[in-house]
């Protein structure tokens, strides 16, 4: 019997220790830096790696722009080339050019030209108007404007993904509070039953019953400081640090009030808005290609050498040629392809449009559910928070009647239980009211404010 009693003594120990041990690691995470979510931001601002390639997205759209333009600008190329005739080309002269006397209709082979052929020259062409060209500039400006947009996205998403990452690991960290609370609660009650037990006023299964719950809460507490650890982890990588930088985060949760947010600042409707503005230009490009006609300024100055290898008349002689003007090309017809397009780009433009109204609808419909269920979190809130302290007070004098023995050890349960779930409670209605928050100000366009 001895025996059997020191054994269970021991193995109490033992988990008494693990439980201490778990939360000494614990408190060695709350020693660590504390990182307020502004700073989380900041930071993410700078070293995101998905930030990182928005921007260098934009700045790959202002090049593209800047290439577009350059397009305008003169072209000089210089272009060289020899020829060596080992048949000099034929032509048919009339007879009767030489010879009046000769019959009309009679022709003689002739071959012009020597066998050494140079030419060499600079030519410069300039387009004075072009209109694919200005076309192709006004889209590169509203393709710089979507990538902005693009960018301005991302970062909403990552502002949303980090303050989501953020509240989950302060949710966490006051549901490791509340069990350590509860831990401490349960091993004061051991001790009690335990000792009661020793006076043979309680039963064995009633210490049974205390350690079981015990136990449970020690393996609860592993498996959510387990969580923690992984949304700590989840968050460093989307702040763009490295995995053994050590943070941690604050523990009060701040709730911003209810406001009455009439603006709609939807990131994606804008991007739908700049998509329609850029079908629209690329019809107008279409339509002016089609009716308006290409001009260009060309310029070509270089040389011409001839030469002959046979003797005696051998030589080499290099003659001038230039010249300048303009080159008009208008589309005649080319096939109904440019018609085609216009008809494809009018159907874009149309299925665009169609978008634009489905999202306005749909952010208005979301807008109003995230509003309801905003303010019934709220009020959950302020519920479940009177819930804890009268649970609290209950287990409290229920614990003061067991020791009186007007209680018994169920009664003290059913009010640990309530604590419990009057402190999940809480933690579920703080959760509903951060997301509904996060959605709402995702959905009005003012998610950046939690940056400032």
């Amino acid at each position: 019997m001895n025996k059997k009693i020191y054994l269970n003594k021991l193995v109490n120990i033992h988990k008494l220790i693990f439980t201490l041990t778990l939360v000494i690691v614990f408190n060695a995470v709350q020693a660590q830096e504390i990182w307020t979510l502004k700073q989380c931001i900041d930071t993410a601002q700078v070293h995101n790696k998905t930030l990182q390639i928005n921007r260098n997205n934009i700045n790959i759209s202002e090049q593209r722009k800047k290439e577009a333009q350059a397009n305008l600008i003169p072209k000089i190329t210089v272009n060289a080339d020899y020829k060596y005739f080992f048949e000099l080309p034929t032509q048919l002269m009339p007879m009767n050019a030489l010879n009046p006397q000769a019959p009309e209709g009679q022709f003689r082979d002739i071959q012009f030209g020597v066998p050494h052929n140079i030419n060499a020259n600079v030519q410069l062409v300039m387009p004075l108007y072009n209109p694919q060209i200005y076309g192709a500039i006004e889209n590169t400006k509203i393709a710089n404007e979507l990538a902005e947009l693009q960018y301005q996205k991302t970062e909403e998403q990552v502002l949303f993904d980090i303050t989501t990452l953020y509240y989950n690991a302060q949710i966490l960290k006051h549901q490791l509070d509340f069990i350590d609370g509860n831990i401490e609660n349960t091993h004061k009650l051991l001790a009690t039953i335990q000792l009661l037990k020793e006076q043979l006023l309680a039963k064995g299964t009633d210490v049974s019953k205390i350690q079981l719950q015990a136990d449970q809460l020690t393996t609860q507490r592993e498996n959510v400081f387990s969580k923690y650890t992984q949304v700590l982890n989840a968050l460093k990588l989307n702040m763009g640090i490295s995995l053994e930088q050590t943070l941690t985060v604050e523990t009060e949760i701040i709730q911003t009030n209810l406001t009455d947010n009439s603006t709609r600042n939807s990131l994606d409707l804008k991007l739908i808005n700049a998509q329609n503005t850029l079908l629209h230009n690329e019809l107008k490009t279409l339509n002016r290609s089609r009716f308006l006609p290409s001009l260009n300024l060309i310029a070509s100055y270089g040389t011409t050498g001839f030469g002959y290898d046979k003797t005696p008349n051998e030589f080499l002689d290099f003659y001038p040629i230039g010249f300048a003007g303009v080159q008009l090309s208008y589309p005649l017809f080319n096939g109904t392809v440019t018609q085609r397009k216009i008809n494809q780009k009018k159907l874009e433009i149309n299925n665009n449009e169609l978008q634009a109204k489905m999202i306005n609808d749909k952010t208005e419909m979301e807008i109003d559910n995230v509003i309801h269920q905003r303010e019934v979190a709220q009020s959950t809130i302020a519920n479940t928070e009177n819930q804890i302290n009268l649970a609290q007070t209950i287990y409290e004098q229920t614990i003061l009647q067991q020791k009186q023995g007007t209680a018994n050890l169920t009664d003290v349960l059913l009010a640990d239980n309530a604590l419990r779930e009057a402190q999940q409670n809480y933690l579920n209605a703080v959760i509903d009211f951060l997301k509904a928050d996060l959605e709402f100000k995702k959905l009005t366009g003012s998610i950046t404010s939690i940056k400032n």
